[in-house]
């Protein structure tokens, strides 16, 4: 609860906050009323977005260029590797096989002296308008399959095509986050909205059940994050 308290303190004092996620925006939001803050968002539906009172957010937008291919994971491992707190910056953005970031102004300098590489490949940084994207909406894959429940080790033994066990094992090893925390209750029932990231597989958004089968099962949507 430190980060919510001192993000609280930071609204209390009329200031803007760090980037905070999806999580962290709700137990902020419970301690709040409605008219005691504003939300900056860096796009239409980012995910890592800032609270402020009047005052703007000073955010940087970059474009990362880099001359070899790099996932969307190699990039993100990039940044943690200098380290800075997650709430330095907000979303990594993938956008015609081109990846931008948003950072926090007060951490530019150290963001551009020590950000220099991807893969031991030297990256060169572009300072970006801040509303370039202002009206970009992610893309996603859509995925339908089968499965017996919503509990997330079914959905997601169904979607990467392996058994419940191996999800335990998966579970164990942190190798999976539900909405922005390691899985802790491998029987958790999946809702519309949640959010769950598998290790080397990708970043997925549940959006809930399509229809029940003859059989007794359900078909379920996700949004894979390309």
């Amino acid at each position: 609860m430190y980060v919510i308290q001192k993000n609280l303190n930071r609204i209390k004092n009329g200031d803007f906050t760090f980037f905070l996620d999806p999580k962290e925006q709700r137990q902020l939001k419970s301690k709040l009323k409605k008219d005691e803050y504003k939300i900056f968002y860096s796009y239409i539906d980012s995910e890592k977005n800032i609270f402020y009172v009047d005052k703007l957010p000073d955010v940087t937008l970059y474009e990362i260029k880099v001359k070899v291919p790099v996932r969307h994971q190699d990039v993100l491992g990039s940044i943690f590797s200098l380290g800075i707190s997650k709430e330095a910056f907000g979303d990594v953005l993938k956008i015609d096989d081109k990846y931008y970031v948003y950072i926090l102004t007060s951490f530019r300098n150290y963001f551009e002296s020590n950000f220099l590489r991807i893969k031991n490949s030297r990256l060169e940084l572009k300072e970006l308008p801040l509303d370039t994207f202002k009206n970009y909406e992610r893309s996603y894959e859509e995925i339908e399959f089968i499965s017996s429940s919503e509990r997330i080790d079914t959905v997601i033994a169904n979607l990467i095509h392996t058994g419940r066990k191996y999800i335990k094992g998966m579970q164990k090893n942190k190798e999976i986050i539900l909405n922005y925390d390691f899985l802790k209750d491998i029987s958790y029932k999946l809702k519309p909205g949640d959010i769950f990231s598998i290790k080397k597989v990708g970043k997925f958004k549940y959006i809930g059940i399509l229809k029940n089968t003859k059989s007794g099962k359900v078909i379920v949507k996700v949004l894979k994050y390309i």
